[in-house]
């Protein structure tokens, strides 16, 4: 029998690759465009995106649009099933492939890293997020819209929390920190409550408050006491995401992996790392973590390949293939 074709997608905050492979785990081509956001960018607008990235991908393996047999397509910005449902809806709408997944992100992490398809993924890239699948295929996940349903953590998060301290200790509220010169210094303003200002009024983006992830990484490693407070409290956060996924999933007690990744783990910041381990020692002493070294991308391509049933041989053909890549 002939290979069909798959189309594979890992859509971000920040990029979108999409993949293109035969069902026998042969990767045909790559392409990489902008990140999937339709809460900013518009629903119509993000799918207009993500169609023309599925397009390049297709043309650049030489494959027409009607020889497609299944997308998977695997987005940030997608955390809810109902979520999920409406966008596969839509992709079938516009004939993207005759059959079509659509899933969180989270769970392309995690079926890139491990062999069986089950375990625990965390990611914390912009946002934070987790998700968990059972060896007999029960799922575990949360919300993951922000503070709203409880949720905090990822680059957003920290850059929100550097600038929040670096003011306070600039003005007097809180303890003296040297965030408030590394916040000044990074947007090249006199003081870190210009930087506050100039949100308010419009004149920086608040999406670029991410960029101070590292800023405040490299003031806790030098040594800062609150800005360590801030990496110990993400350290917390993900291992609490990653212990009550298990506990939900009945796996606590079970020796069983946990994937780490997105941005701000998958840098493997030493202070940050230790203090994820550590808590992972005390909330799920038998948990593996695991950062992988293949990309998300490659977890939506194998899970295409789980969707059509796909034999053993053909996930291991396309392992290789990424890592020849």
């Amino acid at each position: 029998m002939a290979a069909g074709v798959l189309v594979a997608v890992d859509g971000g905050n920040s990029k979108t690759d999409a993949a293109v492979a035969t069902t026998a785990g042969d990767l045909l081509a790559t392409v990489r465009g902008e990140g999937f956001r339709p809460q900013a960018a518009g629903l119509d607008a993000a799918l207009d995106a993500l169609t023309a990235d599925i397009g390049r991908a297709l043309r650049a393996a030489g494959v027409r649009a009607g020889g497609v047999v299944h997308l998977a397509a695997y987005l940030a910005n997608v955390d809810l099933p109902g979520e999920e449902e409406r966008l596969e809806k839509l992709l079938l709408a516009r004939g993207a492939a005759p059959s079509v997944r659509v899933g969180n992100d989270t769970f392309a992490l995690l079926r890139s890293a491990v062999t069986d398809g089950w375990g625990v993924a965390v990611v914390c890239g912009a946002g934070i997020n987790c998700a968990g699948v059972a060896p007999d295929g029960r799922t575990a996940r949360f919300p993951s819209l922000g503070p709203h349903t409880g949720d905090w953590g990822g680059g957003g998060e920290l850059g929100r929390s550097a600038l929040w301290h670096a003011i306070r200790g600039e003005d007097g509220r809180g303890p003296e920190t040297a965030l408030t010169a590394a916040v000044a210094a990074h947007f090249g303003v006199a003081r870190a409550i210009d930087v506050g200002l100039a949100l308010h009024l419009g004149e920086i983006d608040p999406g670029r408050l991410t960029a101070l992830a590292p800023v405040l990484l490299d003031t806790a490693e030098d040594g800062d006491e609150v800005a360590r407070g801030v990496v110990l409290r993400l350290a917390e956060e993900v291992a609490v995401l990653g212990s009550v996924a298990l506990r939900r999933l009945d796996l606590l007690g079970t020796p069983a992996e946990v994937v780490l990744g997105g941005g701000v783990l998958a840098a493997r910041r030493p202070l940050l790392m230790d203090a994820v381990a550590d808590r992972y020692a005390d909330l799920a002493p038998r948990a593996r973590l695991l950062v992988p070294e293949d990309p998300p991308l490659l977890g939506a391509a194998l899970l295409a390949l789980d969707h059509v049933a796909a034999p053993p041989s053909a996930h291991a053909a396309l392992r290789t293939a990424f890592r020849r890549r």
